[in-house]
């Protein structure tokens, strides 16, 4: 098989055809692999105005298999994606496992046109490429394949072709006015590429600059570079760490042992209160929307420890236009053939709206951790996934409430016998509720170790003694309005 490295820059036609006959045939080949193999191919292709990258991305797309291929020409956001944190879009994009992506632009071009074009500070420039970064790690631990093309042109070659384009009578409406813009400031686009390339190339996401002159070369010598990478990530593919429940561990001290469970308000006080507070935060949400904020709150808890009945108090309060309500529940198929926080994703709040999840991806270090439906590589590195998944949250200007509700075993056995008396609770109750109680050591100790690593400045947990429902409700209300005045 022909290989990348071994190819001439100038590569003529019958050499083209006799070299893409066979190329063609080993990336179908590869390609059905993949589908076996279960892990998502992202292919990035960047370069200078002229280089051929649209060209190239039409002939990729004719030589793979169109059924477990994803295509995407990123252009400026549009309104719905601005609404949004910085990444949203890319990651509902994102090809699940088995098959390919091959994006035309990607999280580089915004960055990149900034300091080129716009006169964008060398800090804010690093501080993007920093998060880039992290971002492409969160994906390749999650098993994604990146292939990072840049695609090069000299100056001359570029305002020739631009020409040339400009005068055909097929390319003519491809060609602008920031086209030409992008020329005069070809020595910063340079200057930008060269910084992405040295700060973002790591073993498990490098560039591969490819010279652009020659049509035919540039072609092959893209395929051939996917091939390869693609054969080498499937041949060094181990198989997955068989996931493992936590073993069963002593009777553990943790924070949730220090908890007041005594705490309780009386009716009188509660219903005084809760109006109170409910009317604060139906105020502090028209000043949300009016200022164009998001906000995500977030329920975790023990089994039977009110989530719903606070959930129910806090929105009585808001708008229903404004809000959404995700009950997560085990993930679909179609979201465990992507990384697990792909489905969060898909429900972030615009600007002005609020979403609240009722559990959330707290589950990667929770129920997947001590149930065994994680390794312990994977739950292990969530803690930093996620928070720099809240970082990125709360960097776009989403205000992030967290609130664990704790009941003491007693009160939830009282509360699952409650449910199986009464009709209109039943559907609350399952067998898999009681198997858990037999795991609450292994839980706890997954609690504690959650809100130690992940209650950070920017999203801290709140912890809510939900022994009496009452007292529960009102210190939810009163953490989410304090923290919606505090960010506001």
């Amino acid at each position: 098989m022909l290989k990348a490295a071994e190819l001439g820059r100038a590569l003529g036609k019958p050499e083209y055809d006799a070299a893409v006959s066979e190329l063609r045939t080993s990336l179908l080949k590869a390609q059905a692999e993949l589908a076996n193999a279960k892990f998502p191919v992202v292919v990035l292709i960047h370069g200078a105005d002229g280089a051929g990258m649209n060209e190239t991305l039409n002939t990729l797309s004719e030589w793979f298999d169109a059924r477990f291929l994803r295509t995407e020409a990123y252009e400026a956001p549009s309104q719905e994606e601005r609404a949004r944190p910085e990444f949203w879009r890319y990651w509902m994009w994102l090809p699940k496992a088995g098959q390919i992506g091959l994006f035309l632009g990607s999280w580089y071009t915004q960055p990149i046109l900034e300091r080129a074009v716009g006169g964008g500070k060398a800090d804010h420039f690093e501080q993007a490429l920093a998060r880039i970064n992290d971002f492409e790690r969160t994906l390749a631990d999650g098993g994604t394949l990146f292939i990072k093309l840049w695609f090069h042109v000299s100056k001359k070659t570029q305002k020739k072709r631009l020409k040339a384009e400009e005068h055909s009578e097929s390319t003519r409406l491809l060609v602008t006015r920031a086209n030409w813009q992008h020329h005069e400031h070809y020595d910063e686009f340079v200057s930008a590429t060269e910084r992405v390339l040295r700060e973002s190339s790591p073993e498990y996401a490098p560039w591969t600059v490819i010279e652009s002159g020659n049509d035919h070369y540039r072609n092959v010598t893209a395929g051939l570079t996917i091939l390869e990478q693609m054969q080498r990530h499937l041949a060094a593919r181990r198989v997955s760490e068989t996931p493992r429940a936590q073993p069963a561990i002593a009777d553990p001290t943790t924070l949730l042992d220090r908890l007041d469970m005594s705490l309780a308000l009386e009716k009188p006080q509660y219903e005084e209160r809760l109006a109170e507070l409910q009317g604060k935060l139906g105020s502090l949400a028209r000043k949300l929307r009016k200022r164009k904020r998001g906000a995500i709150f977030v329920f975790e808890g023990s089994d039977a420890a009110g989530k719903g009945g606070a959930i129910r108090r806090l929105v009585w309060a808001l708008d229903a236009r404004q809000y959404r309500i995700i009950p997560v529940a085990a993930p679909t198929e179609e979201e465990r053939a992507h990384h697990y926080l792909w489905r969060f994703f898909r429900h972030l709040p615009p600007r002005g709206r609020i979403t609240i999840y009722d559990r959330s991806w707290y589950g990667r270090v929770l129920v997947e951790r001590v149930e065994g439906f994680a390794s312990e590589v994977e739950w292990a590195r969530a803690y930093k996934e996620i928070n720099d998944f809240e970082r990125e949250l709360t960097r776009d200007g989403i205000v992030l409430v967290k609130l664990w509700l704790q009941i003491s075993p007693v009160e939830q056995l009282r509360r699952f016998q409650e449910r199986e008396r009464q009709p209109w609770k039943q559907h609350k109750i399952t067998a898999e509720d009681y198997r858990n109680r037999g795991k609450s050591f292994q839980y706890e100790a997954a609690v504690a170790d959650m809100i130690e690593r992940n209650s950070t400045e920017y999203a801290p947990f709140t912890i809510v003694e939900a022994e009496d429902k009452r007292y529960a409700r009102i210190k939810v209300l009163e953490t989410v309005c304090q923290r919606l005045a505090a960010a506001l």
